[in-house]
């Protein structure tokens, strides 16, 4: 979300239980992804799960900036 100020992500953060929810998930995911990056090898389950967390996690930060474009654009 380097796109946009910290200040409309804090206001959100506030006051959207959306967004914090998305910001949650986001977290969520990468600290999974985090721990699965530490690790020397992964089975093939694990660098499936590797793909698929970074893939939602991705989406995630698209509906983040999506809220917080569409609250620039209302302010």
């Amino acid at each position: 979300m380097e796109n946009y100020s910290e200040e409309a992500q804090e206001r959100l953060m506030a006051t959207s239980e959306e967004f914090r929810r998305l910001a949650a998930e986001h977290t969520s995911y990468e600290r999974r992804i985090e721990e699965l990056g530490s690790r020397r090898y992964l089975s093939e389950e694990e660098q499936l799960e590797e793909a698929r967390l970074k893939k939602m996690k991705l989406h995630l930060k698209d509906q983040m900036e999506h809220i917080v474009h569409e609250g620039a654009v209302l302010h």
